[in-house]
């Protein structure tokens, strides 16, 4: 049964995506953010399909996406959770990989970096996990959990890490290996751990712990109700620059330079005995007031010339003119990947002269905007 579905993530991107058009380092450790929580929002749709696919609609398993726990000031971003009958805990880490990956015999993970045709070193998922399952550990402790016979049944936890089907694994001959699954195996890797207990043994735990599906769904909702949602950051604002008052000339002389008398702010008072009258003047002071010459009136402005259609309705790949594709984020900005050739092609807008269209994001759509001709269109739409 599905518990909980992943949290939409659309302000957080566009967060990341607002940091990252900006400059300085805050804006390239932006960019790097995004591109990462891009890759792996891709790994987790892949993963959760898998996962919804077998157990889903299962009366016997309880299904938890993206849940993220606060406990004694640690924090763990748990990418799946499956609680079965048996108060059995999978917890799964999912990971995604362009080239792949190897394991060291010392457990170290290694990824492959194709534009630098080298292997660069990673945190180890695995030690991830160990640490999400010491914070699900306290979760678990602080709720109303199953008893036998007045004491709480002991839960079990899996760590598993998922990749996908097309990632190449290069394992090692020395290190265990077998928590780290590709995503379709996920579920012979679950009845696989059913067998290793045997019958027997198999029975007896089903008979000293097993509980009903009510009991799995309440717990999974417990869980739920602990979840803590990462939010954006607020935008730090501008610190307003302090005055700073001109230094005063360097001199020989160190004694302060006199200043000059107060400028009134009101014109003196005239007595009313010497005080023109407002409506005579003097017959030679008109006779030298000429009328001043006429300001020449401008020529009218040409009309705005009419905004420029954009080129295209929809990407198209440069190299096959197909329109079937996701518009992705890369090292040098957006761009359309095609789906028929795999080609990358640039996105760019033409407008009227001067002005600077660009592309938003929002969720899976995209759209050109352009803030001088106050345009907004849809461009393109993910798949999601």
């Amino acid at each position: 049964m599905l518990i909980k579905t992943k949290d939409d993530d659309s302000a957080l991107l566009k967060d990341l995506e607002l940091r990252a058009n900006g400059a300085g380092p805050a804006a390239k450790q932006a960019a790097t953010e995004l591109r990462i929580r891009q890759a792996g929002l891709k790994g987790e749709r892949e993963s959760a399909y898998l996962i919804d696919f077998h157990f889903e609609r299962s009366p016997n398993w309880a299904v938890i996406h993206d849940l993220r726990l606060e406990q004694g000031g640690r924090v763990a971003q748990i990418d799946h959770l499956l609680i079965n009958r048996r108060l059995e805990i999978y917890v799964l880490e999912t990971k995604h990989f362009h080239a792949g990956f190897k394991i060291t015999d010392d457990g170290e993970f290694l990824r492959w970096n194709a534009f630098r045709k080298t292997y660069e070193g990673m945190a180890s998922p695995l030690e991830q996990n160990e640490r999400h399952i010491a914070v699900l550990r306290d979760a678990v402790d602080s709720i109303e959990w199953p008893q036998r016979m007045g004491l709480r049944i002991a839960p079990v936890f899996h760590p598993l890490v998922l990749v996908a089907p097309t990632a190449r694994i290069d394992r090692p001959k020395h290190f265990d290996s077998s928590r780290v699954i590709k995503a379709d195996l996920l579920r012979k890797q679950i009845d696989k751990d059913f067998a290793a207990d045997g019958a027997l043994m198999g029975l007896l735990k089903t008979t000293a712990k097993l509980v009903s599906g009510d009991t799995v769904a309440g717990v999974a909702r417990q869980l739920v109700a602990m979840h803590r949602p990462l939010r954006p950051s607020p935008r730090a604002e501008p610190e307003p620059v302090p005055h700073r008052p001109a230094s005063a000339p360097t001199s020989a002389s160190t004694a302060p330079s006199p200043q000059p008398p107060p400028v009134p702010t009101q014109p003196p008072s005239v007595p009313p005995a010497l005080a023109p009258p407002a409506h005579r003047l003097e017959p030679t002071l008109v006779a030298r007031i000429t009328p001043p010459e006429p300001i020449p009136t401008p020529p009218p402005l040409p009309p705005p010339l009419p905004a420029r259609a954009v080129e295209t309705e929809a990407p198209a790949c440069k190299t096959c003119q197909g329109g079937n594709g996701e518009i992705l984020y890369g090292k040098f900005g957006y761009y359309f990947k095609c789906e028929g050739c795999g080609g990358n092609t640039a996105i760019r807008f033409v407008c009227q002269p001067g002005h600077k269209p660009r592309l938003r994001k929002d969720g899976p759509a995209f759209y050109r905007e352009c803030a001088d001709c106050q345009s907004s269109a849809l461009y393109h739409r993910n798949r999601a």
